[in-house]
């Protein structure tokens, strides 16, 4: 058989190397709904233990809402369990348009196409919009599915260096020979938590006749004034041309994403964006969940500004127990290590305190950037962050580096 003993003790092999390096992922069973705190097996397979959650993108606190529960039990109901079809052959209910058209009020955008995932909206729209007389330009940290998204396309690829706007401008100077260029960028960078400069994007933008594309995945639903995202903050929503996001974190941490834009733009992603075509059309319920969630956020920023208010309780918290993070306001908090070996030693011992966090490290982000990825909720509450705080205070003694700037870290632990 193909499958041999070699090959099993090859894949055996890596795995060994993995785990010797204190690098092997482990998943973790969560018996409760998501939400702020959550009951999981500790230790695995034992008895469960509540636990203070500060990894998800639950951002808004929405993704058990009984509301929203509630809608998507009728749009189940209603609409049933799944269509069976992609789109353009009988996968499209009403309820489907009637979320683009939610959607596109709610971004300031012309027009929007759903996908399954917001993976599957970056991984069709560059296809379907540009080609090989064109160039993309994109920040070099944009997420993973931006990346694999620029590589299905035949455009020309270039970077800049991360939010460097004078950097950027060299390139689109360099490419103005091409037919379209278009900078590529995401409104929060997911590992980092901090914003791209979208206003003095959008003037090179404008300057060197350039489209702009954003991923506004960990912004949608509580940055700027109503929640609009990146661009709203930076009083551009007139001047994005595309936008993509995803259902599956603020905005009901279910499933689903979209390319919302100019609506000539969102016409070719249904005519020719491979992951549209050939998927499955988002289940109803999923739809009338989401659909619930942009009626909660329309009227009201309660939990918009509740998440702020966390955010800047945290921050504040972590930096004066000592912990080196990095700057920003978003709700995207990373406890920076350096050492990956450390950052899963740090979750380990966090996660038997009661805090369940997650060591990043290469390739998930840069070789020598480990860290504790933090993400604040509105569902959060001061005392659970207090009582959080007061376990990393804990842990990070128990490996002194509390008040270690990065060069101490990586000269006690190695990077």
């Amino acid at each position: 058989m193909a499958y041999s003993d070699a090959v099993r003790n090859a894949y055996r092999d890596d795995l060994a190397a993995i785990r010797d390096a204190g690098l092997f992922k482990e998943e973790r069973y969560i018996h409760s709904p998501q939400s702020a705190d959550i009951e999981v097996e500790y230790p695995s397979g034992s008895e469960l233990k509540k636990v203070v959650n500060l990894c998800a993108n639950n951002y808004l606190g929405l993704s058990s809402h009984p509301e929203v529960v509630a809608a998507a039990h009728k749009g189940l109901d209603d609409r049933g369990f799944g269509l069976s079809s992609v789109r353009f052959i009988c996968g499209t209910q009403d309820v489907h348009r009637e979320l683009e058209d939610a959607l596109s009020r709610f971004l300031g955008m012309e027009d929007t196409i759903l996908f399954p995932s917001c993976l599957d909206a970056n991984a069709g729209v560059f296809e379907a919009v540009l080609g090989p007389d064109d160039v993309i330009i994109s920040d070099r940290l944009v997420h993973a599915s931006i990346v694999d998204g620029i590589r299905l396309c035949k455009a020309m690829t270039d970077t800049y260096k991360h939010a460097n706007m004078d950097h950027l401008e060299q390139k689109l100077q360099m490419h103005q020979d091409k037919r379209k260029r278009m900078i590529v960028t995401d409104g929060v960078f997911s590992m980092d938590g901090d914003l791209a400069p979208l206003d003095r994007i959008c003037e090179l933008a404008e300057r060197y006749d350039a489209m702009v594309f954003t991923d506004e995945s960990h912004s949608s639903g509580f940055i700027g004034k109503t929640g609009r995202g990146v661009h709203e903050r930076f009083g551009v929503m007139d001047k994005v041309d595309i936008v993509t996001t995803t259902l599956g974190k603020a905005l009901g941490g279910a499933a689903g994403g979209c390319v919302s834009g100019r609506k000539e733009i969102v016409e070719l992603c249904r005519q020719r964006a491979r992951p549209y075509l050939f998927s499955n059309t988002m289940a109803p319920p999923l739809v009338c969940g989401a659909l619930k969630v942009l009626e909660m956020l329309t009227a009201s920023t309660e939990r918009r500004d509740r998440l702020e208010e966390n955010t800047k309780f945290w921050r504040n918290g972590l930096l004066e127990a000592g912990f080196v993070i990095k700057k920003g306001d978003s709700p995207i908090v990373p406890v920076m290590l350096f050492n990956a070996k450390l950052s899963q030693d740090i979750a380990r011992d966090l996660y038997a305190e009661g805090i369940y966090v997650v060591g990043f490290f290469f390739p998930v982000v840069a070789k020598g950037q480990a860290r504790i990825r933090t993400q604040l909720s509105a569902a959060h509450d001061i005392p659970m962050l207090q009582r959080a705080l007061e376990a990393f205070k804990k842990v990070g003694d128990k490996y002194g580096i509390l008040g270690l700037d990065k060069k101490a870290i990586i000269a006690k632990y190695g990077s």
